[in-house]
């Protein structure tokens, strides 16, 4: 017999009644019934209920203990009696007789308690983590991340591609947030970076002769937390593949998508080939290029009818001349709701910075609401075309810049089929956001910028880079959503060094400071690079949606908090002064 177990504390039956076994575990509970006290011994696997009368020796000994403490219990395996049988428990119907007992280790008083689902601070959580893990929630969502990246890797591999890995120590890339330096002792004054993502390197992968590529990439980058989003680090199904178009990436990432969201839940899934949506499209319907299809409404494009000489809208006619767009976001069935709904919305809608947010009640005389009068009966009449809404809903509707009318229309989808019930329960709704644009102007600055990834392939190629206005050229990028939560970006890449140069001089780099800067592409796509793409589902979503958890922290074992700091471990902390000098640093602390 093993020193600390015959069984696991899940794998105790009625077959094993009548023999002695040996548990080890931590105390899940202790209930102490004056005469009998019972213990739930609990370890990885599950819970048995161990039993100790007054009249044994141990029995003094084992009311003393406290939760957690580890134990090794000896005992016989009886039956329980038919109204004490817990049915929701693999051992359920046994229960074992304590004959000996020894304490592997005493536990202290609790910070948190593991027995029970306690919502306690993310603070407490995250500083007593070990604890935290404890728990059967959070022992189920880190058993269902470990098999979801074990069914990725058996796919992948079965697809034909390599699992290779690329460094961690490298260079700098713009990927789109901060750079983790790490300084070099070796070479004072010079850094490593901490790779955002593997890009440059599986681009080297396919130049060097490798067909497919796979890994369960680690990435880090200094950016914020979010709910979908931990801050500092992340991992990734990273993949390329040589010779290949966009439709070829799809064909391979869907199956697998597709396949582990119905292998870890009974949910619906999206049918096989998952919709390909335009980014131009997404922005018109659904106000965000990470729809979530669950939610049955589309947004319109109602402009020019509020662009007519008949209408006397002024305020919406303003914006309209200055370049702005008005769009309509149907709402099914609200006619009876009281005013304080409508309220409540405009209200919503003004706390995210807009204006305002107009509306039509429609009902089977004509159209109600503060703006109904200065539009005419015809024009609300196509309106409800548009929108496919008859008497009994209402249409809203958000006027701004083009940029600022989808965000706001596609937050007021958002919480309209919040507030309405209208999102589809227990599924999980794929899409493809495809053809966004090559380039963007900033803002602020008015200049030229990728919008995107910049080693993109433009569609059209180099003379699409010659001929065109840039902000009207696409690119061969695309994204994978579900549910409204971006899984992954990717793209056809550029892998010609002319169209190269070209697109990145568009956005302001000179030849010198792409050499400089991405030397080892630069060199290679003069040597036979072969067309590629790639793209890099993100695992933490992934499991995030199939534990059907808010927070993507749930799933992840030892995380950081919103300000990026591991309260575990005391990270990030000071260094000693003679760790600088080794490293040639000195700390120079911004003024408060």
């Amino acid at each position: 017999m093993n020193r600390y177990r015959s069984h696991n504390c899940s794998a105790i039956s009625s077959s094993d009644v009548g023999h002695s076994v040996r548990l080890s575990g931590w105390v899940h509970r202790i209930r102490d019934h004056g005469n009998l006290v019972f213990i739930d011994l609990r370890d990885h696997f599950g819970v048995t209920q161990c039993v100790v009368e007054v009249d044994q020796d141990v029995f003094e000994k084992i009311k003393l203990l406290k939760p957690e403490t580890v134990l090794s219990i000896v005992g016989d395996v009886s039956p329980r009696d038919s109204e004490t049988v817990n049915k929701s428990l693999p051992t359920g119907e046994v229960e074992v007789r304590i004959k000996e007992i020894e304490v592997l280790n005493y536990a202290e008083s609790l910070p948190m308690p593991v027995h029970g689902d306690h919502d306690y601070g993310e603070e407490v959580r995250l500083r007593y983590r070990y604890l935290d893990l404890r728990r059967e929630r959070m022992q189920r969502n880190i058993m269902l991340r470990s098999k979801i990246i074990s069914s990725i890797r058996k796919r992948m591999i079965e697809m034909g591609f390599l699992e290779l890995q690329t460094p961690i120590l490298t260079a700098s890339s713009p990927e789109g947030a901060r750079d983790f330096l790490v300084p070099s002792r070796l070479h004072p004054g010079k850094f490593y970076a901490l790779p955002q993502a593997p890009q440059q390197f599986k681009q080297l992968i396919m130049c060097s002769g490798f067909d497919r590529y796979f890994q369960i990439a680690p990435c880090f980058r200094d950016e914020d937390a979010r709910a979908d989003r931990s801050p500092g680090e992340f991992y990734q199904l990273d993949l390329e593949m040589a010779f290949v178009e966009q439709e070829d990436v799809f064909k391979i990432v869907e199956p697998v998508m597709n396949g582990v969201f119905k292998e870890f839940s009974d949910w619906s899934v999206t049918d096989l080939p998952f919709p390909r949506i335009p980014y131009s499209d997404a922005l018109l319907k659904y106000g965000t290029d990470k729809p979530d299809l669950r939610n049955p409404i589309n947004i319109v494009d109602v402009t020019d009818l509020f662009n007519r000489e008949d209408v006397e809208f002024k305020a919406f006619k303003k914006v309209i001349a200055g370049g702005g767009v008005v769009r309509a976001i149907p709402a099914k069935a609200v006619s009876d709701k009281p005013r304080s709904f409508f309220d409540k919305m405009i209200e919503f809608t003004q706390s995210l910075g807009a204006a305002g947010l107009g509306y039509i009640i429609f009902s089977e005389d004509s159209g109600k609401g503060p703006i109904a009068k200065f539009i005419p009966e015809q024009v609300q009449r196509e309106i409800c075309r548009r929108t496919n809404i008859k008497n009994g809903d209402a249409v809203f509707l958000s006027c701004d810049t083009p940029q600022k009318a989808a965000f706001y229309s596609g937050q007021v989808r958002t919480e309209l089929g919040d507030k309405l019930g209208l999102i589809e329960e227990e599924a999980f709704k794929f899409c493809w956001i495809v053809d966004f644009p090559m380039y963007e102007r900033d803002e602020k600055t008015g200049k030229i910028e990728f919008s995107h990834n910049p080693f993109s392939m433009p569609q059209g190629g180099l003379e699409s880079l010659l001929n065109k206005d840039p902000l009207d050229i696409l690119a061969w990028q695309y994204d994978i959503v579900c549910n409204g939560v971006e899984l992954s970006s990717g793209a056809i890449r550029n892998h010609r060094l002319d169209i190269m140069l070209k697109a990145f001089e568009i956005a302001g780099y000179p030849p010198e400071e792409l050499k400089d800067r991405f030397g080892a592409l630069f060199s290679a796509f003069q040597y036979g690079a072969p067309p590629h793409g790639g793209i890099a589902p993100g695992i933490d979503r992934i499991v995030m949606l199939l534990a059907n958890e808010p927070n993507i922290r749930e799933v992840i074992l030892f995380p950081v908090n919103q300000m990026a700091e591991d309260l575990l471990m005391g990270a990030p902390a000071t260094a000693n002064i003679e760790h600088l000098r080794e490293l040639s640093l000195q700390v120079k602390l911004p003024k408060k």
